[in-house]
């Protein structure tokens, strides 16, 4: 006995998470990046700056690029994590990161391939904060 097995029809994407400890952004591409489907920041749903990365608004960002980008026929998205990274910045993405996945899966896309892409220095410049660090 075989089954049938509906292939929905629809178009996958990329969903950029750039999570700092200042603000989540949520931005739906087309798997090359060149076309934009959604996007959304903190600062589109909070007043308050202080807000802008906590994990309940990083949810209704999602949520919102999410609607969003289901208007426009996406059925999933492979997701690419940021934190800010480079020299100076923290390698580790903000609190929003994992909720803002929750949202998306939620929302009713398919998640395919989760990835880092975090930028990491491969020794260019000097870091801040001096010969002896930075004192406290």
């Amino acid at each position: 006995m075989v089954e049938d097995k509906k292939k929905e029809k629809g178009i996958w994407a990329v969903a950029h998470i750039y999570s700092s400890y200042n603000n989540t952004i949520v931005h739906i591409t087309d798997m090359t990046g060149s076309e934009t489907f959604a996007k959304a920041s903190g600062g589109m749903i909070v007043k308050q700056s202080r807000l802008e990365s906590s994990p309940s608004t990083a949810m209704a960002v999602a949520s919102k690029a999410a609607e969003e980008a289901k208007s426009k026929g996406i059925i999933g998205v492979r997701i690419e994590i940021r934190a800010p990274g480079g020299h100076n910045g923290p390698k580790y993405p903000g609190p929003g990161a994992q909720s803002a996945i929750r949202a998306l899966a939620r929302a009713g896309l398919r998640i395919g391939v989760i990835e880092d892409v975090t930028p990491i220095p491969h020794d260019g410049c000097r870091k801040k904060g001096g010969r002896r660090g930075r004192r406290v």
